[in-house]
């Protein structure tokens, strides 16, 4: 990607050196959400919420972090002993992260996980709501399959979502059903990241249910062993093999 277009990335680098950074989401109804800052992607492990807390303890042996950001959980799982990859596509979250000290980076998009070759992984980890990486009911089921590919036979994937149906925002809910209309999934996103005079490129992001999705993962291999809950509408599920 190039840098000139990863806004995220600038966001994080930002923090990074110290400056003052925000998060400003674009939705492609006009919708916009301003975050308070990259503090947490930054955040130490005594700092996480508890559900993540929790979630985190299934993690063992060779590690995929799947939209490692600022690498928070790499380092995490990293300074516990575990042998981490990080990767993201955004060159800067990888920069911030060799620069923190993370060993093993990858600047590689979702969508070329064929890419990591023979290599097998214990564990894949895709937090800050990255089960929305998919994308779209049709494409996670594509992923998903690669990562049965890519993991061992007792591996597993804690990946956190958000339920989209858990709002009374009006806006949320006028674009769930604009999505319905359209033949998407409800909490299916056109969303770009805007920081500064850097605006990303258009990405869709996918935010389910539990009861979605169980749908999504049947059929790929895996199933849900558990939901770790937040108590509100974020969640983790522990996915293991079939």
């Amino acid at each position: 990607m190039d840098t000139r277009k990863d806004a995220y990335g600038q966001e994080l680098w930002a923090h990074f050196r110290g400056k003052r950074s925000y998060e400003l989401i674009e939705r492609e109804d006009g919708f916009f959400a301003l975050s308070g800052g990259s503090s947490a992607y930054f955040q130490e492990f005594k700092n996480w919420p508890v559900y993540q807390k929790k979630a985190i303890a299934y993690a063992r042996g060779r590690v995929l972090d799947i939209g490692a950001g600022a690498g928070r959980v790499s380092l995490h799982l990293q300074k516990k002993g575990l042998k981490v990859t990080a990767m993201d596509n955004s060159p800067l979250a990888a920069k911030v992260c060799k620069r923190r000290g993370i060993k093993n980076i990858l600047v590689l998009p979702i969508e070329k996980l064929g890419k990591l070759g023979k290599v097998r992984f214990d564990t894949v980890v895709m937090y800050g709501n990255n089960f929305g990486l998919f994308g779209s009911f049709k494409k996670a089921k594509l992923l998903l399959r690669k990562l049965h590919r890519l993991t061992t036979p007792e591996g597993i994937i804690i990946a956190e979502s958000n339920d989209p149906y858990k709002t009374g925002n009006p806006l949320h809910l006028s674009y769930q059903k604009m999505n319905r209309k359209r033949e998407r999934m409800s909490g299916q996103l056109r969303l770009r990241v805007c920081f500064r005079r850097y605006v990303g490129p258009w990405f869709d992001y996918l935010i389910v249910s539990k009861r979605e999705m169980k749908e999504i993962i049947r059929g790929t291999g895996w199933k849900v062993e558990h939901f770790v809950d937040s108590g509100k509408s974020p969640y983790i599920a522990i996915l293991i093999k079939e």
